[in-house]
């Protein structure tokens, strides 16, 4: 077939520019890309001889290879990998990114320091287009294993590359970089030097689990020296999670968390278990540092990678956590899984059942132990996965106690620390019973709401929870430690007083002085609401509108909307304070006036009133805003 010349797609055009002239700060990791991208190769080519999918591969010496040729000024990364045909190179290396290349962009654009450029780019997946960084030209030859020819492409990296179908290349994959001159200036490094090779490889790579050589260079009068001219395997191959920690450094562990997690930034915590018996397996795990932007999105990729034997299985292998630690990435490594599995069968695999209730319980150990010896850490963590971590209180059964334990939540104790369900029992007043909570969409928003008042009031504790799952843990657990979770904005609330008696005739006396505008105000108000009576939670604020106890709340039937989910408008109740002076006059008003036109109206406006004071919105806007500028006109 002849040359073919294409064009990148116009967004990758803007791509691949951004990528060569601002993303890495550091242009050595160019090799360590290249590296990763030939150790998926030999993986793929491994897996798919054990399952004989490509009968006629060769798998007797998989291993990569880096080349330099000081005259040309070339350097090549080369694999016997399963490498690609003819439509695949088109399809992977044509468009840098299959999907959101113009989200990438974009973010790329907006990135304000080149640390957080750096962490973009492993999350789309175009780390072979930071050779461009270093390199004038591209070349890429492969054949994918089985077939009979092989495909180059080539390009300068300026909007259009070339293809073409070539009879003569060897099954897997050879990346040649036409190099740049050195430049100290702008750290580019002379990557012909096997000293730099050798060095970034150690750094980068050592854990890849594949030999990667150096080969001798190659002079007019052949080798350099008889010591170099065997090729020179410059990594240990020796898996970090079949170490001992003693043999490992943090710096091994955090290179192997960056190569696995395409997070460029050091995990916030390193997890290491192995399980002896009758089932045995290793596990490193790792907890990042800070929450993926797509952490909650539908396609996140989650799970870890799955080993038989230091062979690789699959990545994101989903059943070996549940889905409230999809943030935690990582290696496990069984000795007795069958090589010939799939995602189906995984997840009806009694081994993987019993990792996964194994690596969950070490994983929340893990955190409670950070809770006290490293809080510092412990906030990071809460403050990036905290609302993920509070999903397993609805799914996972098993462990909502070691959930509970861990987890923490602002409250009116402090303005800054966070407390603990165990903290906010110690602290509870004697005589309460319950544990008080008030959600909503921000900590101020809360912490006006007029169902708070009579617990500032008192002293009385209320946790602040802001999270959309909030609105859904909380009935499902129901208590802690035998103490009931109670919101303060449903249901009746008694707080008791120092005379009971004596507060128990003042509310009486209110009932029957109120009776008849509360009757009222019910018929005035109609279906809008359930019932209007007299509130023991207000202080301040003149109205407020509370749910039935055992009614869904506004923002819980607003998210089981969203869902698909039809669920029927509950009717709530309009607490009145009978201590406020607008309610006060209201009902002199009511017993006074024959003609309750006006008053009709301001009973309207109270309920508006109420509404907003939660975050609702009235029912007809228009003619809310038209009663209170009425009214105002009245009042001048």
């Amino acid at each position: 077939m002849p040359t073919e010349t294409f064009e990148f797609q116009v967004e990758a055009r803007q791509l691949l520019q951004l990528m060569i002239h601002s993303v890495y700060s550091n242009k050595d990791v160019f090799l360590r890309e290249l590296v990763s991208n030939a150790s998926d190769a030999l993986d793929k080519l491994r897996l798919a001889a054990l399952k004989d999918d490509l009968p006629g591969a060769d798998v007797s010496d998989l291993h990569i290879e880096i080349e330099t040729d000081d005259e040309a000024r070339t350097l090549t990364v080369r694999d016997n990998g399963i490498g690609m045909s003819y439509d695949e190179v088109g399809r992977l290396i044509g468009t840098i990114a299959n999907s959101g290349t113009a989200q990438f962009a974009k973010e790329l654009r907006e990135a304000q320091d080149e640390g957080g450029a750096e962490g973009l780019i492993g999350q789309f997946g175009v780390g072979f287009y930071s050779g461009f960084m270093v390199a004038d030209e591209m070349t890429l030859v492969t054949r994918h294993a089985g077939e009979g020819h092989g495909t180059r492409w080539s390009s300068r990296g300026e909007g259009t590359y070339t293809l073409e179908t070539v009879e003569d290349a060897p099954q897997g994959t050879s990346v040649t970089l036409h190099l740049k001159p050195a430049d100290s200036d702008d750290q580019l490094h002379d990557y012909t030097s096997a000293w730099t090779i050798k060095d970034i490889v150690k750094r980068y790579s050592d854990f890849i689990t594949w030999p990667i050589r150096l080969l001798p260079k190659k002079t007019a009068d052949g080798t350099e020296g008889a010591d170099e001219a065997e090729p020179e395997t410059l990594n240990s191959m020796k898996a970090l999670w079949a170490r001992s920690r003693e043999e490992v450094s943090d710096d091994e562990y955090h290179e192997l968390y960056k190569h696995i997690s395409h997070d460029w930034r050091e995990p916030l915590e390193t997890i290491r278990l192995q399980a002896e018996g009758t089932f045995e397996y290793q596990a490193l795990l790792f907890v990042p540092s800070h929450a993926p932007h797509d952490l909650y999105t539908q396609g996140y990729k989650r799970g870890v990678q799955l080993y038989v034997k230091r062979v690789f299985i699959m990545d994101d292998c989903e059943a070996l956590l549940p889905p409230y630690l999809r943030f935690v990435k990582g290696v496990v490594d069984a000795a007795d899984l069958s090589l010939n599995v799939s995602r189906e069968i995984l997840q009806q695999d009694r081994h993987i059942r019993m990792m996964q209730r194994r690596l969950t319980k070490k994983i929340l150990s893990t955190v409670k132990d950070m809770m006290t010896s490293a809080p510092d850490r412990y906030a990071t963590f809460w403050r990036e996965f905290g609302s993920v971590l509070k999903e397993g209180l609805l799914s996972d059964t098993d462990n909502r106690d070691a959930l509970l334990a861990v987890a923490s939540f602002a409250g009116t104790h402090s303005d800054d620390e966070p407390t603990t369900l165990a903290g906010y029992v110690e602290r509870m007043k004697d005589g309460q019973e319950d544990i008080y909570y008030l959600t909503g969409e921000s900590r101020e928003s809360i912490e006006n709401s007029p169902h708070m008042e009579a617990f500032r009031a008192k002293g009385i504790e209320v946790l602040l929870l802001t999270d959309p799952v909030d609105e859904v843990w909380v009935d499902v657990v129901g208590e802690f430690d035998g103490k009931r979770l109670r919101s303060v904005a449903k249901g009746e609330v008694d707080l008791g007083a120092e005379d009971d008696t004596r507060a128990d005739e003042e509310r009486e006396k209110q009932g029957e002085e109120y009776a008849a505008l509360l009757g009222w105000m019910k018929e005035q108000l109609g279906a809008d609401i359930k019932e209007v009576r007299l509130s023991s939670r207000l202080t301040v604020s003149p109205a407020c509108i509370v749910s039935d106890a055992n009614d869904l709340t506004p923002a819980l039937e607003n998210m089981y909307r969203a869902m698909g989910q039809e669920v029927p408008a509950a009717q709530r109740i309009l607490e009145l304070n009978p201590g406020h002076l607008l309610v006060k006059g209201l009902n002199q008003a009511y017993r006074e006036r024959e003609d309750q036109t006006g008053l009709a109206e301001t009973a309207e406006l109270l309920h508006g009133l109420a509404v907003l004071a939660e975050g609702g919105r009235p029912k007809e806007p228009g003619r809310f805003v038209k009663l209170v500028a009425d009214h105002l006109e009245r009042s001048l």
